[in-house]
């Protein structure tokens, strides 16, 4: 059998169709999201005229198999499984945090498949203290949800009950949408075990020495860390074309803080009309 790492698994996403004379775009969310982080992000550039658009769910995230193993190797590994059934020979990649580390890790892996690339608030160096995410999985871990309630009830249940380690509203609320039920009990989505095991993985980056040398714009939130200064270097020796442009006033989710911002540069990067 084919060791665990060799293993990619098939990845649920969405498909909107576009211009058939446009690469496509395949766009990938970040840690404790889904595919539908970027539902209106992908309608609005079709609407503008770009390829048509792919959404991902990650391995361990939305309607995607669970899987123990989670490093970009894997990640990058499903979504090059993924172009490959769906008989893609060259995409343009965004991603987001986690999934622009992903996008990244792909482009380094099979400059061949990938025409550009976006990253939206994120370096290829490591990134956040883990302890900040260990912290949330604890916490989500911990949620005792009774059975018979309603979904409103029980995200309200879930919410009072991590509002004591995770202070910020905006952030509780993005969490809560891994909360579904299955038959009759609220559960987690995400595959919290495989990420709480893997945070060292997903924080850091993998070792590159060959560049990728396609068109990279980096997508920073003047509000977020998560792109600075001391990154750049590090950015020039892996993407030598990289533009790095930050967006006034947006945070961490710089395509729901400053939407229409967002799409005009995405927009103008794809030189869509």
């Amino acid at each position: 059998p084919t060791p665990l790492s060799r293993r990619a698994v098939s990845l649920s996403h969405v498909e909107v169709p576009g211009r058939e004379d446009r690469p496509p775009l395949v766009m990938l969310h970040g840690l404790f999201g889904n595919h539908g982080n970027f539902q209106t992000v992908a309608k609005t550039l079709v609407r503008r005229g770009s390829g048509k658009v792919l959404t991902v769910d990650a391995r361990n995230h939305g309607s995607s198999p669970h899987s123990p193993l989670m490093t970009y190797e894997a990640m990058s590994l499903d979504v090059q499984h993924l172009l490959t059934h769906l008989g893609i020979t060259k995409c343009i990649l965004l991603g987001h945090s986690m999934g622009g580390k992903t996008a990244m890790t792909l482009a380094l892996q099979r400059p061949d498949l990938v025409e550009s690339l976006i990253c939206v608030d994120i370096s290829p160096v490591t990134t956040a203290p883990i302890s900040e995410f260990s912290a949330y999985i604890s916490a989500m871990k911990s949620v005792r949800i009774p059975e018979g309630l309603s979904r409103s009830a029980a995200r309200q249940l879930a919410d009072d009950q991590l509002r004591p380690v995770i202070q910020l509203p905006q952030l509780r609320q993005f969490l809560l949408t891994n909360l579904v039920e299955v038959e009759g009990r609220h559960v987690w989505r995400v595959n919290l075990e495989a990420i709480s095991h893997h945070l060292a993985d997903i924080m850091n980056f993998p070792v590159f020495h060959k560049p990728y040398l396609g068109p990279v714009l980096f997508l920073a939130g003047s509000n977020s860390p998560y792109i600075s200064s001391k990154d750049y270097p590090e950015i020039q020796r892996l993407f030598p074309k990289a533009d790095i442009q930050h967006i006034e006033g947006a945070g961490h989710i710089v395509h729901q803080d400053k939407f229409e911002e967002f799409i005009t540069a995405v927009s103008k990067f794809l030189l869509l009309p």
